[in-house]
């Protein structure tokens, strides 16, 4: 999806007594139009990869049920963990590396990040094929208490191969800032992945997870290779002593990377052990499909960060005073975007969860609007932790994610022995409020970072409005909760239209949106 343009013709569209929500010190340019032109380009692509992942979810919920719905999110993490701990989070420093050589402008530093970068992804991703075959035994018994899965937890080393190969060449992408390939990229994936996948379960139902997953993954590394290679990158004259540096500077940013993705993939994959071994397989489907689904909507704005705000954010470490600013910009653009959904999720959560699965997901709801609080939080700690992770602050980093890892893994622990399947949500929830005070007071001390007063403002309207629909849910008969979910969901909607018209330069709104723009906000003028 390209940027919207404006051409001569179009008709003048003048903002009015238009004031920044953030103060800014003097010479430095807001980037609010940066970020959502990426957020525009990840969000479009995001929004096609909802539609192919609601026909993808429908389909596997239909075919397998939640028991086989169950098996996929448990095959699906024993994938996620091995690919953190094999590919040692070179993919995220290699992203970091080329960007911080690309914005001062030193190609032989890109062609020889790049170079190292492809080979050292291909290299741990064959290591961690083989780490998966070798224990899958032992993994077996660890995850179903027996182990007559070792030969699909075998085959699904393939997908861990392919996607590590795959991280690496979308790694290059990111660094560059190419964020319209790499939304291409997830786009065609998606579609590829959902063109084979979908068959293989129809013909083999749960005998066809792991296939399907593979498929994917397979889908996932040829794009990612075409869109790699149209990027130009002189290909070095390697010495071996060379290699080796770089791989270390690669391995040893990674290692922080690494464990932080080990951490989280690995108390995701712990709980859906708590949740298998205390309340069942289907249980651990319902738990799935509500996980799936809770950050849909919001995933694309963390998307964005990840894609461009991360090498943009890099560049600036240096700089306090302006990786603040970078980062409340950010913050600011993810709660306009990221609140309305919010409020619908917790709103509509029935009817999507009637939309994506089938009437036996029914008891996915509650767990569903609790994820979706946790969720909300992530907006606004996502963009405070990237200051961490783009000054290289490797310790910090680890016990940051250690702490909340640890965290999260005893609320679910406690929470689902008092509360059932909805404690794995109030988990999950809790775990987050946890992560934004303590990377809030970690930040504080690294850069100085505290929020603007916009931010302040828009956080406790949005979080105001979350928390009464939330608790609206409970209160109110089902027909009240519903009229105020949906009254909170068109005020939040027009207010985050109008705060946003008034970030957006006049000519970068094309003339059919100006005119339904002027429904919401006032002093726009169409002339």
């Amino acid at each position: 999806m390209s940027s919207p343009s404006c051409d001569d013709s179009a008709p003048a569209i003048t903002l009015t007594s238009v004031q920044p929500p953030v103060t800014e010190p003097a010479g430095e340019k807001s980037t609010y139009g940066q970020i959502l032109k990426s957020t525009a380009l990840v969000g479009g692509s995001s929004v096609v990869n909802i539609a192919i992942g609601i026909v993808r979810t429908k389909a596997m919920a239909m075919l397998l049920g939640p028991a086989g719905f169950g098996l996929f999110g448990l095959y699906t993490s024993i994938a996620n963990l091995t690919q953190s701990v094999a590919g040692m989070g070179i993919n995220s420093s290699g992203v970091r590396q080329i960007a911080q050589a690309a914005g001062s402008k030193d190609i032989e530093q890109v062609a020889l990040t790049a170079a190292v970068l492809r080979r050292t992804s291909i290299v741990l991703g064959a290591l961690g094929a083989l780490l998966l075959v070798v224990f899958s035994k032992q993994i077996s018994r660890l995850t179903f208490g027996k182990d007559e899965h070792f030969l699909a937890i075998s085959l699904l080393s393939i997908a861990v191969l392919f996607n590590l190969v795959s991280a690496g060449q979308g790694a290059l992408i990111q660094g560059m800032r190419r964020i319209s390939d790499l939304a291409k990229m997830g786009v065609f994936g998606a579609v590829f992945g959902l063109l084979i996948s979908v068959p293989i379960v129809y013909f083999l139902r749960e005998k066809g997870v792991v296939p399907s997953l593979v498929g994917v993954a397979a889908m996932t590394v040829v794009t990612s290779w075409w869109y790699s290679r149209r990027i130009f990158v002189k290909s070095p004259t390697l010495k071996s002593s060379q290699v080796w540096q770089e791989a270390s500077v690669l391995l040893n940013l990674g290692f922080a990377f690494m464990a932080s993705g080990m951490m989280m993939m690995g108390s995701a994959y712990l709980v859906r052990i708590i949740v298998l071994h205390k309340l069942g397989i289907v249980a651990t489907g319902l738990y799935q499909s509500a996980w799936t689904i809770g950050g849909l909507y919001v995933g694309f704005i963390l998307q964005a960060m990840g894609a461009d705000f991360y090498p943009r954010l890099t560049a600036s470490a240096h700089d306090n005073s302006k990786c603040n600013r970078l980062v409340n910009e950010q913050a600011y653009i993810g709660l306009l975007l990221g609140g309305p959904g919010a409020v619908a999720t917790l709103t509509f959560a029935p009817l999507v969860i009637a939309l994506f699965y089938t009437a036996k997901f029914g008891a996915a709801v509650a767990i569903l609007r609790w994820i979706c609080l946790g969720v909300a939080l992530q907006v606004i700690s996502w963009p405070m932790g990237f200051i961490i992770v783009a000054k290289g602050a490797k310790n910090i980093f680890f016990w940051s994610e250690l702490a909340w890892a640890f965290i999260h893994v005893c609320l679910a622990w406690i929470c689902i022995g008092y509360f059932g399947l909805n404690g794995v949500g109030m988990a999950f929830f809790f775990s987050y409020m946890f992560h934004v005070a303590l990377i809030y007071a970690v930040v504080h001390r690294l850069s100085g970072f505290r929020w603007s007063i916009a931010n302040v403002r828009t956080s406790l309207i949005y979080f105001s409005l979350i928390a009464s629909v939330f608790c609206a849910v409970w209160i109110l008969p089902a027909l009240w909760a519903g009229c105020f979910g949906v009254a909170a969901c068109i005020f939040s909607a027009v207010y985050s239209i109008r705060l946003l018209l008034k970030l957006v330069s006049a000519n970068s709104i094309p003339k059919p949106l100006g005119r339904l723009l002027l429904w919401f906000q006032s002093p726009v003028r169409v002339s």
